[in-house]
């Protein structure tokens, strides 16, 4: 309850700023004094005895409650006179009728959560923030708690932890507006553990991921595991958890075992407990500013790579678009020290509501926004991140933009100069142009996988296990990994190999700005028509009589694996790892099972409409015998002109 006051008062007062809210990267205090009077805000505390708290029930409710200090860093004690409220009698009889609520008892007014419906492949996401029709909270302060306890207990069983050092695990977090509250939960949870905690605030998922193989006594590194708050490109309702260790981020098996855990210790949860947990958390914590760290690290890696230069990108004028999520730092503590002009860089500042556009590299009107602003300021590149900087995606000084198969591509070039021959390992919808690219221009080898990003990076660490070298494990979403850097998909680093190119040119003696990278991915054969379409399966139509979703899915699949086969037009891949690719009419299909949800996603590349719809149309005429699967996308496609 404490968790929805604080955010729904956050979401719907404008008045608290993003910069506000998170005072311990602006210096400014996390709620707006001017805003804060409890009238402001009585319409919108919790009810209690069927009206709403007064005055001194508020305090009282604030005591025994999870709220953030916000209200107490404006000064308000739990007895203020500027509210009215004193120590008479009848505060003190409120007081401990709070009080004696408090029990060693399990807390009955917990909601009942389903744990596992958190589990996001192997992240964890929910709803943080209310104010969204039919997305309830389900990631509240409590279940935060119980899922951070949970990963502090496998991470102690993993460190097989010394009880004479308590093991250190970091936390940040994106500009979201529910993740200082998230935060201080996680912070419960962990230090209810024996852990201790090392907040790094405003943060990247690479730098937590860092933070495990930093070696830096002043900075309290490495640590033993991090965990990161973020939910990457989703609304602002949204947020989640990533984890790491210094052996990478964990798998689905992992994040499952961790749920699994945390439903055993919120069940167990006990006022008592809960305010034990509050109390540790002030004792085992610790702040630091990790990112200086971070961010260090990717300038010399820049300067490295130029010779040791000490401003190798002096004279480029190069834009940054954070999308208001946590990349803002990009501009100035790398860029800048690099040499770089990086004037006309927008949307720098952390705003949880996202304002401008969703922070999303693959997002058109994101892409848009970054591509207008090269054009507008004339610069030699622009450089866009998604939320929490683990994506990103470039535009050229012509404003080509390079993400998704244009970025594979590019990244491919980078990589086959340094390492000739390897694999480069993507997910399962790259074209078969960028696989030509790869194989026939740079003489690389194309290992297509399986959509999602840890899937890919697992499969390009396995093929190196096995004597196939790879160096490079790429998404078309932006997620980019390479084995020199710990197997991390960073997309700032992934810039920063953009950057070690224009650098490097530039010290060789090669001008003309980006115009190098566009070099690199010259021959690149792009399609006429690229569509993706969401095919939903109905959970709840007879015909799937009680089966789930997944075998239902699978079904459709054989049957147009089958009807492909009978097809003397069409070719199945010969190498498939994930739903049914094919080939034909000079382009391909591949219906597969989405990983998480009731859909089958159909992506179709051709050389012309006329072809794409002729592939859709064999997709179309053997999918129609399942009546619980919505066809209307396919046929909206095969009716446009």
């Amino acid at each position: 309850m404490a968790a929805i006051v604080v955010n729904v008062i956050v979401a719907k007062n404008r008045q608290l700023g993003t910069n506000e809210y998170y005072s311990h990267q602006s210096g400014r205090d996390c709620c707006s004094a001017a805003a804060a009077p409890y009238n402001h805000y009585r319409n919108l505390l919790p009810f209690h005895g069927g009206k709403n708290l007064g005055m001194e029930e508020w305090h009282i409710f604030h005591a025994f409650t999870k709220i953030p200090d916000c209200f107490s860093r404006f000064g308000f004690s739990v007895c203020d006179d500027r509210f009215g409220c004193h120590n008479n009698s009848n505060f003190a009889k409120k007081f401990n009728f709070f009080a004696a609520a408090s029990s060693t008892t399990a807390l009955p007014y917990l909601d009942k959560v389903d744990f596992m419906k958190l589990q996001n492949g192997s992240d964890i996401r929910g709803v943080a923030v209310p104010g969204v029709e039919g997305e309830p909270v389900t990631l509240t302060e409590p279940v935060t708690e119980a899922i951070a306890t949970a990963f502090s207990a496998w991470l102690s069983e993993k460190k097989k932890v010394d009880a004479s050092k308590p093991l250190k695990v970091s936390v940040g977090h994106d500009s979201r507006i529910s993740a200082q509250v998230l935060q201080d939960a996680v912070t419960r949870g962990i230090a209810s553990a024996g852990l201790n905690v090392v907040q790094y605030g405003l943060a990247s998922t690479p730098a937590m991921f860092n933070s495990t193989l930093t070696e830096d006594e002043a900075f309290l590194c490495p640590v033993d595991g991090a965990i990161m708050i973020t939910a990457s490109h989703l609304p602002y309702n949204r947020n989640g958890f990533k984890f790491f260790t210094n052996a990478g981020g964990l798998g689905k098996a992992d994040i499952k075992n961790i749920l699994e855990r945390a439903v055993d210790i919120y069940n167990s949860f006990t006022d008592e407990g809960l305010i034990k947990s509050k109390r540790k958390a002030s004792e085992s914590l610790k702040r630091v500013d990790y990112m200086t760290v971070y961010t260090s690290d990717l300038v010399k890696a820049v300067r490295k790579a130029a010779g040791n230069i000490e401003k190798p990108l002096a004279g480029f004028h190069i834009v940054v678009d954070a999308g208001n999520g946590a990349g803002g730092f990009f501009a100035e503590k790398v860029l800048q020290p690099l040499g770089a002009i990086t004037s006309g860089s927008q949307f720098l500042e952390p705003d949880g509501m996202f304002p401008n556009h969703i922070p999303n590299p693959e997002d058109k009107t994101a892409m848009k926004a970054i591509t207008q602003a090269v054009l507008e300021n004339k610069a030699d590149l622009g450089i866009i991140f998604d939320t929490d900087v683990d994506r990103s995606a470039v535009v050229d000084s012509t404003a080509r933009e390079f993400n998704r198969n244009r970025l594979i591509a590019l990244m491919s070039a980078i990589v086959l100069e340094e390492h000739p021959g390897t694999t480069i390992v993507t997910d399962s919808v790259t074209s078969d142009g960028l696989t030509t690219f790869i194989e026939n221009k740079l003489g690389g080898k194309h290992h297509r996988f399986k959509r999602g990003y840890k899937n890919v990076i697992d499969e390009a660490v396995r093929l190196n296990s096995v004597g196939e070298e790879s160096h490079l494990a790429i998404e078309t979403s932006g997620h980019g990994a390479l084995k020199e850097n710990h197997w991390l998909d960073d997309g700032a680093y992934l810039m920063v190999k953009v950057l070690n190119k224009l650098a490097s040119a530039r010290a060789s003696g090669i001008a003309g700005g980006s115009k190098v990278l566009t070099d690199l991915v010259e021959g690149l054969q792009e399609p006429g028509v690229a569509v993706e379409l969401r095919l939903k399966i109905d959970q709840n139509h007879p015909d799937l009589k009680g089966g789930s979703f997944r075998e239902y899915g699978e079904a459709v699949l054989k049957l147009l694996e089958n009807h492909v086969e009978s097809d003397p037009k069409l070719q199945k891949a010969p190498v498939n790892y994930e739903g049914v690719r094919v080939s034909g009419f000079g382009g391909w299909f591949l219906l597969r099972l989405s990983l998480h949800d009731p859909v089958l996603p159909l992506n179709i590349e051709a050389s012309s409409h006329e072809d794409a719809v002729k592939l859709g149309l064999a997709v179309a005429s053997a999918v129609k015998k399942f009546p619980a699967l919505d066809t209307s996308a396919v046929d909206k496609f095969l009716r446009t002109p």
